[in-house]
């Protein structure tokens, strides 16, 4: 399921015992493979002063008809989780410690986006154990999809607007695509821009550079809100600008 970062923020996040942990307030995402690692949830007056965040192995469902997400994790196990104090950056020594008590594998070791394994495993009996590997980990970094929202967007031949939203698959937790409203270039459209045709992202300067031209994305097919990005969208979209559509590798893996 396909789904905007704008939509989810504020969405309830309940647990399997019907209990309410909080409600999404950011969602931040690892700036290499543009994939989801942590929601942030506000948890109002219960646990004041903790950022509290929730891996997608946690993460069992989204509800859109209920506004919800139902996490696997009760509220005895988060509150013993190591702390991070609200005003605090998330430290790969926070990390290790938190995935080291979770028991989750971690993402930043291995060739794929969840480390060793292509896709989200969440089947205990499949993982394997790497302790041993003498790999270098990749260094990750983690951005707030509220911090880019805003970002300029550059293609080959001039800037053409700014990212307005995310459009993040719930089932895998890739970020799909930027949503870019082109205002401040050419009034009236959004576009989708996928991570796979960006060249780089100048973090210091809030910029992010494409590898596509203003013609080719002026006449891309337009994304509204009442836009349903289902697979003869995104064949439509990377048709135009004749790419492969990031679901051929996916069925190749699979």
């Amino acid at each position: 399921m396909l789904t905007k970062v704008k939509t989810l923020n504020g969405y309830s996040i309940q647990n399997t015992n019907d209990e309410t942990i909080g409600k999404v307030k950011d969602i931040y995402f690892d700036d290499r493979y543009w994939t989801v690692r942590y929601l942030v949830a506000n948890t109002g007056k219960w646990l004041t002063g903790r950022k509290v965040l929730l891996s997608p192995y946690a993460l069992m469902a989204v509800n859109a008809d209920h506004e919800n997400i139902v996490a696997d994790l009760t509220k005895k196990q988060i509150e013993d989780s190591p702390s991070l104090d609200s005003d605090k950056p998330v430290s790969q020594q926070f990390e290790s410690d938190y995935y080291g008590y979770y028991g989750w594998p971690t993402y930043w070791y291995g060739p794929y986006s969840w480390g060793y394994y292509p896709y989200l495993e969440r089947d205990r009996a499949k993982w394997t154990d790497h302790s041993n590997n003498n790999e270098k980990k990749y260094d990750h970094h983690l951005r707030s999809c509220h911090e880019v929202t805003g970002y300029h967007i550059d293609a080959e031949d001039g800037e053409i607007g700014h990212v307005e939203d995310f459009i993040i698959d719930a089932e895998t937790w890739e970020i799909r695509y930027l949503v870019v409203n082109t205002s401040n270039w050419w009034a009236g459209k959004k576009v989708l821009i996928s991570p796979l045709w960006i060249e780089r992202v100048s973090w210091n300067e809030r910029k992010v550079v494409i590898d596509l031209t203003r013609q080719a994305i002026k006449l891309s097919p337009e994304f509204t809100d009442q836009s349903l990005v289902d697979r003869d969208y995104e064949s439509n979209l990377y048709g135009h600008y004749n790419r492969k559509g990031y679901w051929v590798d996916e069925l190749v893996n699979s």
